[in-house]
């Protein structure tokens, strides 16, 4: 066989395994830039579309909560779960004004972007959340309608770890979101 014809079968192989391999890391290197787009622009709508909201609402509920407390001067509640007539009507007015729209704003955003719950079921917390509110807004309700006297709030507790739970994953999700835009930050340097 000529040497000119091996020659050009050795080099047109090893041209064809170099485009070959070359083409499959690009390939492979495409599926990755397209698993981290995709997961960089789940976590921003987790970011924007549920948890940035839950967090504003969970600190804002925090502070106006510590605002009632001082225009209160005091704790609202007696020791025997009892309220004076002047701390009612100042309660009503924080509940009616503040603490429930907030709340039906949570529960809206609960309701209508479930699907961006972090984790593979609701938390626990989540409806520990929604038991509060529901209970109490009923319940709130029938006194407004029927003038059916309650305990002036929610049977169930407020649920400290919703607070917890929501501002822990915002942050979990601002450091992923974070490291994400690093990596695509690294991708797309020369």
């Amino acid at each position: 066989m000529d040497k000119t014809l091996v020659l050009a079968i050795i080099t047109g192989s090893i041209t064809l395994f170099g485009w070959l391999v070359t083409h499959i890391l690009t390939i492979r290197r495409d599926r990755q830039n397209q698993r981290l787009s995709a997961s960089l622009k789940y976590v921003e709508r987790q970011l924007e579309e549920l948890y940035g909201p839950l967090a504003f609402f969970v600190l804002e509920g925090q502070q106006t909560f510590k605002d009632l407390l001082e225009a209160a001067g005091k704790g609202i509640f007696n020791d025997d779960g009892t309220i004076s007539e002047d701390d009612l009507k100042l309660w009503l007015f924080w509940v009616e004004n503040d603490l429930f729209p907030r709340n039906e704003k949570i529960q809206q955003l609960l309701m209508t972007k479930a699907h961006l719950i972090h984790g593979d079921k609701m938390p626990e917390s989540f409806l520990r959340f929604l038991d509060h509110h529901n209970s109490w807004k009923m319940n709130h309700l029938r006194w407004q309608k029927e003038g059916v006297k309650y305990s002036w709030r929610s049977k169930i507790i407020w649920p400290i770890h919703f607070e917890q739970e929501v501002l822990s994953t915002f942050s979990s999700l601002k450091l992923k979101h974070s490291k994400f835009l690093m990596e695509v930050t690294k991708i797309k340097a020369p």
